[in-house]
């Protein structure tokens, strides 16, 4: 496997919540920042991204104190890190606000939403979804505020969003299996988006996609990644992606700012952290599961990145979990992972 594919496949993605939104010029409307609704979108989720699929017609994306970014059928859009913006056509006398419509989408009602004028028509399929906040230091990290990608152009962006066009026009009279359908399909609109982004990255452009995307680096990184536990070296690592350590060592801080055994030092950790947090696993027995021969080195290490023990950190985490839990029978869909 690929760096991308460990990477993804080691971070739980959560289900998304999708609608479909109608709107006919001029209208517009307003969406919070993710952290302002994170404790009714998805309780005790780390990570929040949100989307906007672009079905038919036009409209313009802005965010505060940026230039507007204009956006067309077949455009996808994802904000990796939840900002505020308004999404809009023309000049509407007031801008709708969409966080405030969340409660009925929880509550299971997806039929579509309308607003505006009358004017020309846009469609876009909405929705935001989940994941573990360690994500942060793999493919999320160092994204800009949106990235824009069009779907349309060859066969298999055409066939994902036909497929997610069909999925939502059935919401209305849900079939059974749909709500993890349309995650599915949340998910694999946000890794095709993150591909293609990937590939059109300038060559000199530094951080973990990039890296993932080099030969030599990106072979360092599956290998980190599919085996955390192994008491890898430099020399093995170099070996098995056909460079020497010297060039292994200066391309992978060149792309990742740091050497491969201290990424895989902090990589080690955010799993400790996962098990601490999922499992009744005793704490020695985590240590030994993500590569540590002493409880005590696990301890020392584990305190200085989390600033807490382990077995204190496992405890905070029970007791937000308990004070995030969704009221009133609202919840989001199943695991989507």
């Amino acid at each position: 496997m690929d760096a991308l594919s460990e990477a993804l496949a080691s971070v739980r993605m959560t289900g998304a919540i999708f609608y479909h939104a109608e709107c006919t010029a001029p209208w517009g409307f307003r969406v919070p920042h993710l952290r302002d609704v994170a404790h009714v979108l998805a309780p005790g989720t780390e990570r929040l991204v949100s989307y906007h699929l672009v079905t038919h017609g036009k409209a313009v994306v802005c965010f505060p104190g940026e230039a507007d970014i204009p956006v067309t059928a077949g455009d996808i859009l994802i904000i990796p890190h939840g900002d505020a913006h308004t999404v809009s056509n023309g000049s509407p006398s007031a801008f709708m606000d969409s966080g405030a419509s969340l409660g009925s989408y929880l509550a299971g009602d997806l039929t579509t939403m309308r607003l505006g004028g009358g004017g020309e028509l846009t469609q876009f399929v909405c929705g935001y979804f989940g994941c573990e906040r360690h994500a942060d230091r793999l493919f999320l990290a160092g994204l800009p505020l949106m990235i824009k990608i069009n779907l349309r152009g060859d066969p298999a962006g055409e066939w994902l969003e036909s497929s997610v066009r069909h999925l939502v026009s059935q919401a209305e009279s849900p079939r059974p299996g749909q709500a993890v359908l349309l995650s599915k399909m949340a998910e694999a609109l946000f890794i095709e988006t993150i591909r293609r982004y990937m590939e059109a990255l300038p060559a000199e452009q530094t951080g973990w996609l990039a890296g993932a995307r080099d030969p030599i680096v990106g072979g360092a990184l599956a290998l980190l990644h599919r085996k955390p536990c192994h008491h890898w070296t430099v020399e093995e690592l170099a070996t098995a992606t056909a460079v020497s350590r010297s060039v292994l060592a200066e391309r992978f801080s060149r792309f990742l700012g740091e050497p491969p055994l201290a990424y895989l030092a902090r990589w080690r950790l955010q799993l400790a952290a996962r098990m601490l947090q999922t499992t009744r696993e005793p704490v020695i027995q985590v240590a030994s599961e993500v590569g540590y021969d002493s409880e005590a080195a696990f301890n020392r290490a584990f305190k200085r990145e989390f600033g807490t023990p382990p077995g204190q950190f496992r405890g905070q985490f029970r007791d937000t979990s308990r004070a995030s839990r969704p009221v009133g029978g609202a919840r989001i869909p199943s695991d989507a992972a």
